[in-house]
């Protein structure tokens, strides 16, 4: 009896360890998910006389916890302030992670983060060690707070002073807009994003400087500080992931200016045009504003608009996509075999061989699930590629930039859009993982076999 009862806790122990700490997160954002279907669909959420199916409050309330920004009816015109706080509540966890709110109650009752805690906050945050993981969560917490409460102070001065809303408008569009700049969701309570502000530059530098906060990567922003603070040396993962972030950001730049100045832009001033081109490559990556109607680009801009979203923000961020530093591992790998190389160097530094493997899983499963998306929605719907391919990489990348069909979708168009925002949201890697329980790697090898490739 007493060899029973000593064995049965540990059995049960056991037993309740199979849930893996990635499925755990999926799991929790799955719930918020719900939740939010849930919480958005009750009618003080919702402005008098309004109806939201169950389709378009999952759609809303899972846009909202991956923060893309994709929206089937008006934010404004449909929720209430019960509403919009539910929506900024969401896009608060859904930007910094789930995991900070463990975090905060933790913080708050006074309790030590413990092992599965950890575990959970490093996927969560995309992560590969367990070390220093209480100090980011605790950063990111002061961070994004510290960071919204002076936007949301220095937006809400803005409306009142310069455009003369009323004080308590003007509150709700500087605290909404800074949290939605912050968390790079692109929600807006203006039906039209900025594109109502064409010469506002005071305020789209605002948003602009909240988007590359929230993309860079909270790691990089750290780093920052301890560089600043403690002349601690930068990681290779903050050097890669800023030259990464900022090279595509002039890359983008110049293609907008360069496709777009003398057609769709040429009635616009010079300075216009280079607002316009900066801002939108900016926010094609994962911010989901726009300060010019999209749709008059052209197809080629916004193909190319599709490659930034599907790369999307850096890791631990509050972005999507396959990460900055994924793309730039494929390409360095690539470079490393033209010049016939066998390691992959940058900054006087080695890539391990499994960083690598996972880049070009990432990258390849991203491909496969993003084809595979558009050409459904293609079969499905009377779209074309272009605008198809658009709001399927808008999701993928948790972007929230749209050429305006969502809306007219079907309903299982819908879910593919759902599944892709949540997935992107969660990451690949997770998405990979998911299936995946912890145990011995086999040391069994088998004889080497060359095949043909290429």
């Amino acid at each position: 009896m007493i060899a029973e009862s000593k064995t049965r806790p540990k059995g049960f122990n056991v037993k309740k360890s199979k849930i893996t700490p990635v499925q755990l997160i999926v799991i929790g954002y799955l719930s918020f998910a719900l939740l939010g279907t849930l919480l958005l669909s009750l009618p003080i959420s919702l402005q008098p006389g309004v109806e939201l199916s169950f389709i378009d409050a999952l759609f809303t309330a899972t846009s909202a916890i991956s923060v893309t920004g994709l929206t089937v009816t008006a934010t404004n015109e449909t929720f209430s302030n019960v509403g919009l706080a539910i929506l900024m509540i969401w896009l608060q966890f859904g930007g910094i992670g789930i995991m900070t709110l463990g975090t905060l109650m933790y913080v708050v009752f006074g309790r030590q983060i413990n092992l599965r805690g950890r575990m959970l906050i490093k996927v969560d945050q995309n992560q590969t060690s367990l070390e220093g993981l209480v100090v980011l969560m605790l950063f990111i917490l002061k961070l994004a707070v510290f960071l919204e409460l002076i936007a949301a102070v220095i937006l809400t001065g803005h409306f009142y002073f310069h455009y003369a809303y009323e004080f308590k408008t003007a509150l709700k569009l500087g605290v909404f807009h800074a949290l939605s700049a912050f968390t790079n969701a692109g929600f807006d309570l203006f039906g039209d994003s900025l594109q109502g502000f064409p010469q506002d530059y005071f305020l789209h530098t605002v948003i602009a400087v909240l988007l590359i906060l929230g993309a860079i990567g909270f790691p990089v922003l750290l780093e920052i500080r301890c560089k600043i603070l403690y002349r601690r040396r930068f990681s290779l993962f903050t050097k890669v992931t800023t030259l990464t972030f900022f090279a595509l950001l002039v890359v983008g730049f110049l293609v907008v200016l360069i496709g777009e100045a003398g057609s769709s832009l040429n009635s616009l001033p010079w300075h216009q045009k280079i607002a316009v081109a900066l801002f939108q490559s900016l926010t094609t990556r994962n911010g989901g504003f726009s300060t010019y109607d999209i749709t008059q680009f052209h197809n080629a801009t916004l193909m190319f608009f599709c490659l930034l979203m599907f790369i999307g923000a850096s890791p631990s961020s509050c972005g999507g996509g396959i990460r900055t530093t994924t793309f730039a591992v494929v390409l360095m790998s690539i470079f490393t075999f033209w010049r016939d190389k066998e390691n992959v160097q940058v900054f006087k530094r080695e890539l391990y061989a499994e960083d690598i493997h996972r880049s070009y899983a990432v990258f390849t499963l991203a491909i496969i699930l993003v084809f595979f998306s558009t050409v459904a929605i293609l079969e499905i719907e009377p779209f074309s590629a272009t605008q198809v391919l658009f709001e399927v990489c808008s999701a993928f990348g948790t972007t929230g930039l749209s050429l305006g069909i969502t809306p007219q979708l079907s309903t299982a168009s819908k879910i593919i859009l759902i599944l892709l925002m949540f997935i992107g949201r969660i990451g690949l890697l997770s998405l990979l993982l998911l299936p995946h329980r912890p145990g011995r790697k086999s040391k069994i090898h088998y004889v080497k076999e060359r095949i043909i490739v290429g």
